[in-house]
């Protein structure tokens, strides 16, 4: 998987817009419209494009309540984290689910209409598993940035050519 000054570009340009046209990409990436198609399939093939997504307002759908939580399991086993990576991807109410080191074993982002789906939702997805040792709640006052916009450098090897 590698990339070069103008996948970077083109990387750069769709996570600010995905909907721009591969003419208009093309234009601000120094390529023809038919280079670019070719780049971004190729991107999408090789995974460093894992999706292609809207972002949507939890109030504007009826989801106004947020939380993030801290998920501590009783023992880290690999088939109790597997098990667990398994309903994080089931459940609707988790939106981002991410396995990490330090005091927690998981951070979910989770959303709900009412603070009583919320506790309705931690007693079937929490109580009931046994591999769950503990869960901690923080509700989200302010969505200060929503985004997947990872940034992009320009390959190292790019770098030095352009010297």
């Amino acid at each position: 998987m590698q990339y070069d000054r103008i996948d970077a570009r083109i990387l750069e340009l769709v996570q600010k817009d995905n909907r721009l046209t591969s003419e208009v990409l093309g234009e601000l990436a120094g390529l023809s419209a038919t280079a670019c198609q070719r780049r971004l399939k190729r991107l999408r093939a090789e995974r460093i494009i894992e999706a292609d997504v809207s972002i949507v307002s939890p109030k504007a759908v009826g989801r106004p309540i947020q939380m993030l939580v801290l998920v501590t399991l009783e023992r880290e086993r690999s088939d109790i984290i597997d098990r667990f990576k398994k309903a994080i991807k089931s459940s609707a109410e988790v939106v981002n689910g991410f396995y990490v080191t330090g005091d927690a074993d998981f951070v979910l982002y989770v959303t709900a209409r009412t603070m009583e789906e919320y506790e309705e939702f931690t007693r079937q997805f929490f109580y009931t598993n046994p591999d769950i040792k503990g869960f901690k709640t923080m509700v989200i006052l302010d969505r200060v940035k929503a985004g997947f916009a990872i940034p992009v450098e320009t390959p190292p090897c790019d770098r030095l050519s352009n010297r």
